[in-house]
């Protein structure tokens, strides 16, 4: 049997102002009524789908707040599989390597043979190349960082959990074939 990889993006564990935050309408782009509530669906969510020996690309900003290490060491063992980080804009280099929460830390992962180049924020199209291919695949950027606003035009598929339900993405879901 085979390992399911998982993707999934910021999910702002611990991160109570972004229950603050607005979309263009007004609407609060997280609806939960504290932050331990939002925590605890997101924790639920992704070990509804993740198995103890899946991988998870998680595709950067990750936890916010001040006591990070007390919630990881009460929290991150919870969620379940071999987690790998795509670093974001808000994440701390240093405390997510030195700390073992994840088993890789990367500035973006490349799967040529699926046509998929994860990263934080979407990729200018420049950035790809002039063809935007991997050998015969098509590129699709699979991305975060933009939480409920589309993405660019084009080969891109955002993974922030305010699109995914707050649950992580298999990856034969995005696989470029």
């Amino acid at each position: 049997m085979s390992r399911n990889i998982w993707v999934v993006s910021d999910t702002h564990f611990n991160h109570a102002n972004i229950l603050t935050f607005k979309d263009s309408i007004g609407k609060a782009t997280r609806p939960f009524s504290d932050v331990e509530e939002m925590n605890e669906t997101m924790i639920e969510r992704w070990n509804s789908v993740v198995k103890p020996g899946d991988k998870v690309y998680h595709l950067g900003d990750v936890l916010f707040g001040h006591n990070k290490q007390e919630w990881m060491n009460t929290n991150w063992s919870r969620l379940n599989g071999s987690k790998r980080l795509v670093i974001g804009n808000h994440d701390n280099v240093r405390f997510f390597t030195v700390g073992g929460f994840f088993k890789k830390v990367m500035l973006w992962r490349q799967f040529n043979d699926w046509g998929l180049l994860f990263t934080h924020v979407p990729v200018h199209p420049s950035t790809l190349g002039e063809n935007h291919r991997f050998g015969d695949k098509p590129i699709l950027n699979v991305h975060g960082h933009i939480h409920q606003n589309k993405s660019p035009e084009g080969n891109y598929r955002c993974v922030c959990v305010e699109q995914t339900n707050y649950t992580p993405v298999n990856i034969e879901e995005l696989k470029n074939d």
